[in-house]
């Protein structure tokens, strides 16, 4: 049996300020690999740009993935426009869909009538939990990409996302649609906070 050793990167504790860092472990492992796209979680636009920035020089492209419109507020979309324009103008591409380990799952459990979990729900919450919650971020926005067309199921890649802003966990996924979730396999940490 073969096999081969890796850096993994582990941070004190998660937050923002893990993201310069996160994006360089990030660019680094895509090109070990040779995988061409990395998908980054981003609301406002920052952790995007740092990622876009620490891409410059290579032949990787770049996946934001952003909250839906209507997320925090209705009908507002919290990503900036100006870096939106931006990052289109880059050729970035931006990936605005329902959160796949949420989305309709959050009204039913929210509502007064009906409330409890439900299983997609815990699947999201043992991601969190168990891992980090940057994972269960990478892992959703994975589905979100896959379901849009911006990321194929036959191609790794490399995932990041963070604890409540900014990236802190990274990670090489095998995408898969939403609807085929446990095709999807995380192959790789390559970065996540040790204390969560």
């Amino acid at each position: 049996m073969g096999f081969v050793t890796r850096s993994t990167y582990y941070f004190d504790a998660p937050g923002a300020e893990n993201t310069s860092d996160a994006a360089r472990f990030a660019v680094e492992r895509a090109q070990e690999l040779g995988i061409n796209k990395i998908v980054v979680a981003s609301t406002s636009g920052r952790t995007a740009l740092v990622f876009r920035d620490a891409m410059r020089g290579t032949d990787l492209k770049l996946i934001v993935v952003t909250h839906v419109i209507g997320f925090s507020r209705p009908g507002e979309w919290e990503f900036d426009e100006e870096v939106a324009a931006s990052l289109l103008a880059e050729g970035v591409k931006i990936v605005t869909g329902t959160h796949a380990l949420s989305g309709l799952e959050r009204a039913l459990t929210r509502s007064p009538k009906l409330g409890g979990s439900s299983r997609t729900e815990a699947i999201a919450e043992a991601l969190r939990r168990v891992v980090a919650i940057g994972l269960k971020v990478a892992v959703e926005c994975v589905l979100i990409a896959t379901d849009q067309g911006a990321i194929g199921v036959d191609e790794e890649v490399v995932a990041a996302g963070g604890t409540a802003s900014g990236a802190d966990t990274v990670c090489v996924i095998r995408p898969a649609h939403t609807a085929a979730f446990f095709d999807l396999q995380v192959r790789e940490i390559v970065a996540m906070p040790r204390d969560r």
